[in-house]
């Protein structure tokens, strides 16, 4: 259409102009409901829960999951006998020149402080000068392996702490009978263009190893209130044993911990009971669902939103199995919930609480049969997916 409209009944003369593009739709992601940041809804006397045994059972369950002292131990001195070898090599690698050592930090759960009991697992990230190839990795093992066992030759060492080195794709492992540490490879941004795939590491784990170090910085920084520890580790105790919650990755579930609990109108750490039923009423509620704005990833450009990452069913299946668990946790069995009690059938099977009936729901996406290669749904986005570190919990 011609702004202004056609200037009389013949031929136009000369191209159209000031012509308006077709109408495109534009996707606005929306918030789902969240009681916690609504004062619209009055409480009363009937509405306020007695969470006392909530809170209870959700801190006697963190210190089951909390590693013991002596798995902190063991593990923290593996690490720092790990760190001081490979620090040595950045500073003065010696006669060791098949690659070179730009910097080495710690990442992940050990030091978040978010580590589960039987998972003595610590990473560490090293960042590489020159390129990643297999022979470099291969090489700077052995080199760390010698080293290790050098320093260790002063100490009485046990048949335990005997350690042992592992390639793996994405760097070596160091491990004893009671601990292990994942040394995790990567490069200098700018070298991450010159990778080729059948010579170096792949380019994604480079990206990906890079990405926990600013997870860790992001969350030393932002999120070190004990209760979002807490909550993280109950979180990651709930990814192990519901399969719904599988997809979801360690950095999602830090930042679902920190939203919970951080997130409110007055900015100050909410209960962990609070804390803990509202990550059941935002999944319920579809925080993790196409056209919810989510969680928006703070380490990486762009306004990511961290459930892209997840498949769509994936994201139905987790919306399905926390509103069946928020119903659970309503009538009163949090016990299940939180494995103090029974298992993980409440998702599955019918269950009663206190005369009352839950029912699990079913799942309502539907995988699309005749849609053209390329084409995209109405609720789907195109979004780059971000970068998130793998943990074993």
């Amino acid at each position: 259409m011609v702004r202004g409209g056609m200037r009389g009944q013949g031929m136009m003369r000369g191209p159209m102009r000031n012509i308006r593009p077709p109408f495109k739709k534009t996707f606005v992601p929306r918030h789902p409901f969240d009681i916690t940041l609504t004062d619209n809804f009055q409480k009363t006397s009937a509405s306020v829960l007695d969470d006392s045994a909530l809170t209870s059972a959700l801190l006697k369950r963190n210190q089951d999951l909390t590693p013991t002292q002596v798995e902190q131990t063991n593990l923290a001195n593996l690490v720092t006998k790990t760190q001081l070898v490979l620090d040595n090599l950045v500073v003065a690698a010696g006669d060791f020149n098949t690659c070179q050592l730009d910097e080495v930090r710690q990442v992940g759960s050990f030091k978040k402080g978010t580590m589960l009991t039987g998972h003595n697992v610590a990473d560490i990230v090293v960042i590489l000068k020159t390129l990643p190839t297999n022979e470099a990795v291969e090489a700077l093992s052995k080199k760390v392996e010698a080293d290790l066992k050098n320093a260790m030759k002063t100490e009485v060492v046990t048949k335990g702490e005997q350690i042992t080195i592992t390639l793996n794709d994405k760097g070596f492992d160091i491990s004893n009978a009671v601990a292990r540490v994942r040394v995790l490879i990567s490069t200098l941004h700018q070298n991450i263009k010159r990778l080729e795939s059948d010579i170096h590491l792949d380019p994604m784990v480079m990206h990906s190893n890079l990405a926990a170090i600013r997870h860790t910085r992001w969350f030393e920084e932002n999120a070190h209130h004990s209760s979002i520890k807490v909550l993280i580790r109950i979180l990651k105790d709930l990814r192990n044993r519901f399969d719904a919650f599988v997809p979801l990755s360690p950095w999602m579930l830090d930042l679902l911990a920190h939203l919970a609990i951080m997130n409110n109108p007055n900015r100050q750490a909410l209960p962990i009971n609070l804390a803990f039923r509202r990550v059941f009423q935002l999944l319920a509620a579809g925080l993790f669902l196409p056209g919810s704005a989510g969680i928006t990833d703070p380490c990486e450009p762009g306004h990511i939103r961290v459930h892209t990452a997840m498949s769509l069913e994936q994201q139905d299946i987790c919306c399905m199995t926390s509103q069946t668990l928020l119903r659970v946790l309503l009538h009163g069995g949090y016990k299940h919930i939180l494995g103090l009690e029974g298992n993980t059938s409440i998702v599955r099977e019918m269950s009663v609480w206190n005369g009352v009936t839950v029912r699990p729901l079913q799942p309502v996406y539907e995988p699309p049969t005749d849609k053209k290669d390329g084409e995209v749904d109405d609720m789907e986005t195109v979004e780059t997916e971000g970068f998130a570190e793998e943990e074993t919990e």
